[in-house]
C-alpha cells in the first residue's frame, strides 16, 4: 500500500506542480502528512461552503488568538509508541479546550526550545540507555553548552522503556534532569512507564492535562492542535476507519502456513509464518510490523505453580479479569523475564537470604542475579510463602511482540507475512525458550487464533519518489522488511535501483528466500545483491565487511540520492554497519571524522539513512 508518486495519468495537474508535491511529500512525517491532509481537506470544505481562503487558513492551522502559552507536545519514538501516546495526548487537550502543538523531536528545532511556555515530552530509551534515533540530535543539544536558560518554561516528562534494562527510560530521565538543570519547572513530576505502559500513560495524560488547563491558552475549545487536523484523517501506514482491531483489540488471526525454512544440517529455525488479516479491515504499508500476544510454555507454567505449591485451578483477579491461575500465566503474565521491580515485589513473600538483592547498595548483585534468570529460578532459589493472587501481583503483564512484516500488502492482500528465528539456549543449567518464537515453533497449529495488530512504523519507509535508489541491509530475519520492500518496489513500478546486504552463517542452508532474490536478480528488480556468509570460510565476514568491500559503490550510490536501511540486532551488527558507514563517507569522500559523521547525520536527518534495529 506504498502510496505511489503522482504521475500524468493520476491527477489533474502540470507536470511541474506533480513533482513539487512528489519532492514535499518525501520530505515529511507522517504527522506533517496528516496536517496537511486536514489543512486542505480544511480549505476545500470551507470553499464549497463560500467561506474566504483567509478563514480556512486560519481554522486549519488552529492558530493562537489571544497570545497565551500553547501546550507543546514533543515525541521521540523509535517505533512508533511514543508517537501514538503522543497522539493521544492532543486529541485529549482537545476535547479540553487547551491549544496544542504536536511535534517530533526528529524535526524539532532546537532553537524553539528556548521560547516555550509550556511543553510536555513523550520520549522512550532505546537498547541499553540510548536515545532513539530521531532523538539524538535534540538530546545531545539539551546536554551541551549550547543548551539555552528554560526558565519560562514548565514541563512534564513521560517516559517510556523496559525495566529488564539496566538503564530503564534512562533518556528520558535524562530531560527531566536536564531541564530542571536549565531553570525550567516541572508542573508534574516524571512517570517511568514499563512495557505494558496502557494505564500508566493514560492516568499521566489526564493529570499532565488537569494542570496544564490552568496554564494554557484555552481560547478555542473546538480547535484542532496544530500538527492534527480538525477531521478524521488517514494517510500511508494508518488503518481505516472501518477497522476495529488494534493492539487494545487484536484480531483473531488464523495461521495460513508455518515452515521452517532453514535448511537441513543447519544449526538455526528460521520459520515463516503466512497470519491471515481477511476481514480485518487492517492493512499495512513495507516497514511496518506485526504485533502478536503469544502464550507462555504449558510446561513451564505447570512447574512454576507446582514449585511455588499452588493449585492451577485457583480463581485469581489478574489484568485480564477473572481467570484461573494457570490460565493467567499462561496468557496474562510474563514468567520468563525478571526485573528490578518483579525482584522487589516477590521479596515480601520470600525469606531473609532475598534481601541481599535489595536497596540501591545491591543493584549490582540484583542485575548479575536478573541475567539469564526466570521466575522458575528465583521460586527455587528463594522459596516463598505465597497465594496465587499474590504471586500474580508481583508478576509484569505479558507483553506483545513485534515482527517486521515480511510481505507487500499489495503483493499479498489480506496476508501479513513473518520470518521468525526459533530462540533456544541454556543458562545456569536450565534450557531456556523463547516465548513467542517458540510459541509458533512449537505450540500454535492452523486452529489457533493468534491475537494481532498492525504496528506502524512511520521511522522506518520506503521513499515517496520510486525513482530514488535504495541501499539495504539485513542480516538474518532482519532481511524480512526488505522482502516486502523489494515486492513493492515491483508493484509500484518504481526505477530506482535496489541493492541488498545479506548474511547468515552458511550458504547451503542459511540463505533465506534464495529462490526470491534470485528471481528479483533475474527479473530486474534487485540491481545488486551482495552476501556475507560467516562460517563458510576460516575467516568470519559479516555484512560490514562487504559493505567496506564496496564503498566505492555504496559512496557513489549515496552521492546519487540513495537511502540505506538497516534491520536487524542493534547490539553488534548495527554498531558494525554504522561504524562501516562512517569509514566509507570518511574515507571515500575525503573528510576527516567529524565532516563525516555530520553526513552520516544529515543523512538520517533527511531520513536517507533508516534503521528498524532490536
Amino acid at each position: 500500500m506504498q502510496s505511489p508518486p503522482l504521475n500524468d495519468s493520476a491527477c489533474p495537474l502540470t507536470p511541474e506542480q506533480q513533482a513539487m508535491i512528489n519532492h514535499l511529500v518525501g520530505t515529511l512525517e507522517p504527522v506533517q502528512l496528516a496536517w496537511i491532509a486536514g489543512y486542505l481537506s480544511a480549505i476545500n470544505t470551507l470553499a464549497l461552503q463560500g467561506a474566504g481562503q483567509a478563514t480556512a487558513l486560519s481554522a486549519a492551522a488552529g492558530t493562537a488568538v489571544n497570545g497565551a502559552a500553547e501546550l507543546t507536545i514533543l515525541f521521540g519514538s523509535q517505533t512508533g509508541n511514543c508517537e501514538g501516546v503522543a497522539k493521544m495526548a492532543a486529541e485529549r487537550a482537545a476535547q479540553r479546550g487547551i491549544k496544542s502543538n504536536l511535534k517530533n523531536m526528529g524535526t524539532y528545532k532546537a532553537a524553539e526550545l528556548k521560547k516555550e511556555k509550556l511543553m510536555i515530552l513523550i520520549v522512550s530509551t532505546h537498547g541499553e540507555g540510548d536515545p532513539p534515533d530521531s532523538v539524538e540530535d535534540l538530546y545531545d543539544f539539551v546536554n551541551s553548552k549550547r543548551a539555552p536558560k528554560l526558565g519560562d518554561l514548565q514541563y512534564s516528562v513521560l517516559a517510556l522503556g523496559d525495566s529488564s534494562y539496566e538503564n530503564y527510560c534512562q533518556i528520558g530521565v535524562d530531560f527531566d534532569k536536564r531541564f530542571k538543570e536549565l531553570g525550567a519547572e516541572a508542573f508534574r513530576d516524571r512517570v517511568d512507564c514499563d512495557v505494558d505502559y496502557d494505564d500508566d500513560a493514560e492516568a499521566w495524560i489526564d493529570g499532565a492535562l488537569d494542570k496544564a488547563a490552568d496554564l494554557a491558552d484555552t481560547g478555542d475549545s473546538n480547535a484542532a492542535p496544530t500538527g492534527m487536523p480538525a477531521m478524521p484523517f488517514t494517510f500511508p501506514g494508518m488503518a481505516p476507519a472501518a477497522s476495529k482491531y488494534g493492539r487494545k483489540n487484536p484480531f483473531p488471526s488464523a495461521i495460513l502456513e508455518n515452515i521452517n525454512v532453514s535448511g537441513h544440517g543447519s544449526d538455526k529455525e528460521n520459520r515463516h509464518v503466512e497470519m491471515s488479516l481477511e476481514e480485518s479491515g487492517l492493512v499495512y504499508v513495507p516497514g511496518d510490523s506485526l504485533g502478536v500476544f503469544p502464550t507462555n510454555c504449558p510446561e513451564l507454567v505447570a512447574e512454576i505453580i507446582a514449585t511455588a505449591k499452588l493449585k492451577p485451578d485457583t480463581v485469581v483477579q489478574s489484568a485480564s479479569g477473572e481467570e484461573t491461575l494457570q490460565d493467567a500465566l499462561l496468557k496474562t503474565y510474563e514468567v520468563t523475564i525478571l526485573t528490578p521491580k518483579v525482584i522487589d515485589g516477590y521479596a515480601k513473600f520470600a525469606g531473609k537470604a532475598i534481601q541481599s538483592m535489595l536497596g540501591d547498595k545491591n543493584k549490582a548483585k540484583q542485575r548479575k542475579y536478573i541475567e539469564g534468570r526466570e521466575l522458575i529460578d528465583m521460586i527455587l532459589d528463594y522459596p516463598p510463602k505465597i497465594d496465587a493472587q499474590g504471586l500474580t501481583s508481583v508478576l509484569r503483564k505479558l507483553p506483545h511482540r513485534l515482527y517486521s512484516i515480511a510481505s507487500s500488502y499489495d503483493a499479498h492482500p489480506e496476508e501479513a507475512h513473518l520470518l521468525i528465528a526459533t530462540v533456544r539456549y541454556e543458562t545456569h543449567g536450565r534450557q531456556r525458550k523463547g516465548v513467542a518464537t517458540t510459541f509458533y515453533s512449537d505450540r500454535v497449529t492452523e486452529d489457533t487464533p493468534v491475537p494481532s495488530f498492525i504496528h506502524e512504523n512511520p521511522n522506518f519507509r520506503l521513499p515517496a519518489d520510486p525513482a530514488t535508489p535504495i541501499i539495504m541491509i539485513g542480516p538474518g530475519t532482519g532481511v524480512a522488511p526488505f522482502r516486502a520492500f523489494v515486492e513493492q518496489r515491483e508493484i509500484d513500478g518504481a526505477t530506482g535501483k535496489n541493492w541488498l546486504f545479506f548474511g547468515d552463517r552458511r550458504f547451503r542452508t542459511d540463505f533465506t528466500y534464495q529462490t526470491e532474490w534470485q528471481r528479483f536478480r533475474k527479473d530486474g528488480i534487485l540491481t545488486r545483491i551482495d552476501l556475507a556468509f560467516s562460517r563458510d570460510q576460516d575467516e568470519k565476514i559479516y555484512v560490514q565487511h562487504r559493505m567496506l568491500e564496496a564503498a566505492k559503490d555504496i559512496y557513489a550510490w549515496l552521492q546519487d540520492g540513495a537511502t540505506i536501511y538497516v534491520c536487524g540486532d542493534e547490539v553488534h551488527m548495527a554498531k558494525d554497519v554504522h561504524a562501516a558507514l562512517l569509514d566509507i563517507v570518511r574515507k571515500e569522500g575525503g573528510m576527516k571524522a567529524n565532516a563525516a559523521a555530520e553526513y552520516v547525520k544529515n543523512l538520517q536527518r533527511d531520513k536517507r539513512y533508516q534503521r528498524d534495529v532490536y
